[in-house]
């Protein structure tokens, strides 16, 4: 008895593990500093939640369409049109249970088994696993801390075979708040445009959370639309994770194979949630900027609290909420034993950024990510959608337990 090889070829989510041994440690009675979820820590706003008990009382709790309801789809286009400047029809929408699986569907609609898949590194550890899903071969290309996690166009060349069927591209970036502006965005382009096989997922699920000025699509290239699958959400920009609520903008033929997969094995997305979702986008956008600025302060005091570390090396995310600092100064390094011989870590050797992220949780209480999930394994990601005061705590913490390494 064993389960299928295509499950057997995924690994488990690196975030949600940690974030168990995190609740592991908190059921001990141990204060855990929990750094490791990219969830915003803000309540859904009042108008949002409003609209989904008004829907309640209106009885909205019936099936609904499998690629979302019609209202929903004009408001996205709506939404689309005003703030990114691209014309969507309500038939290239499709709505899904949150942007994890709009970005499946699309993978699973796009790749044969054997299609390439390029996927900049780091990336948000699901994208390779979607891609095993689907039969596809994962093809990462490295991008490094000097040059802020960003691929270069020559890089995207290089990786590029008569096999690749898809680029995966976040902008702003999980792990690294890696931001790609309007003119790195039309040198890729130019790169893609001169192989016409190869198809583009945009996860901007990110895109309000950016701290450099206006957001860039892929799809507003000219040239790229056509050949783009955008994806967004609702979960980081209103607050709003649990209701599980993204969808994809994309040329007709794969909105309607995206919608036809749906319809297979998960259907409509929630009808409360899509109506909550709708409120969202066709109200005030007050609230989104009020968090995008809280944001951007713990940020800025993130990144200070952390080049005051020894051995982390920082540079400045653009966007989204994570701080993904290169930390492989600790490697090969253990903790100095106390007087009372009691530090676990006194015999263990830190020997990559999975153990330092261990490291962290049981000396510091803080739990972190190793980067070696994200394809960046001198690295480790820390989210920063806390309070200030639990940011500084967990700094402080961490700057103390680093202090222990010899």
């Amino acid at each position: 008895m064993k389960l299928s090889d295509r499950l057997l070829s995924l690994s488990p989510s690196a975030t949600f593990a940690m974030s168990a041994k995190s609740a592991e440690l908190k059921a001990q009675g141990i204060d855990v500093i929990n750094m490791s979820v990219g969830e915003p820590d803000f309540d859904t706003p009042e108008f949002i939640k409003d609209a989904a008990k008004e829907s309640i009382d209106r009885n909205i709790t019936r099936y609904s369409p499998v690629p979302g309801y019609a209202d929903l789809k004009q408001s996205i286009c709506n939404k689309l049109s005003s703030e990114n400047g691209l014309d969507f029809k309500p038939s290239q929408i499709v709505v899904s249970n949150g942007a994890k699986q709009s970005i499946t569907n699309a993978v699973m609609a796009l790749v044969n088994p054997g299609d390439e898949v390029i996927i900049p590194a780091p990336f948000w550890v699901s994208y390779p696993q979607m891609v095993k899903l689907a039969g596809g071969v994962p093809v990462h290309v490295t991008a490094g801390i000097e040059n802020d996690f960003k691929i270069t166009p020559e890089q995207l060349e290089s990786a590029i075979t008569p096999r690749t069927r898809l680029l995966i591209l976040c902008s702003p970036c999980n792990p690294t708040g890696s931001v790609y502006s309007h003119e790195e965005l039309e040198a890729l382009a130019e790169v893609l445009l001169r192989h016409e096989d190869v198809l583009v997922i945009s996860d901007e699920i990110y895109e309000h959370l950016n701290y450099i000025g206006s957001h860039a699509s892929l799809a507003s290239v000219p040239g790229m639309k056509e050949r783009t699958v955008l994806v967004n959400g609702v979960s980081k920009a209103y607050a709003m994770t649990g209701w599980r609520i993204g969808f994809i903008a994309a040329p007709e033929w794969i909105a309607k194979g995206c919608s036809l997969l749906q319809g297979q094995y998960t259907s409509g997305p929630c009808s409360i949630s899509q109506k909550a979702a709708q409120a969202a986008w066709d109200g005030d956008q007050t609230c989104v900027e009020t968090m995008r600025q809280a944001f951007e302060r713990r940020r800025d005091l993130i990144v200070r609290l952390a080049r005051e570390i020894p051995g982390l090396e920082v540079n400045v995310p653009q966007g989204a909420f994570y701080l993904f600092p290169k930390c492989s100064g600790c490697f090969g390094k253990t903790v100095c034993p106390s007087t009372d011989g009691a530090d676990s870590w006194a015999s263990r050797v830190i020997e990559n950024s999975t153990d330092f992220a261990m490291f962290l949780l049981e000396d510091a209480h803080v739990a972190t990510v190793g980067g070696d999930a994200f394809g960046g394994p001198e690295c480790f990601r820390m989210s920063f959608a806390l309070s200030d005061k639990l940011i500084e705590e967990a700094m402080h913490r961490i700057r103390n337990s680093v202090a222990k390494l010899r």
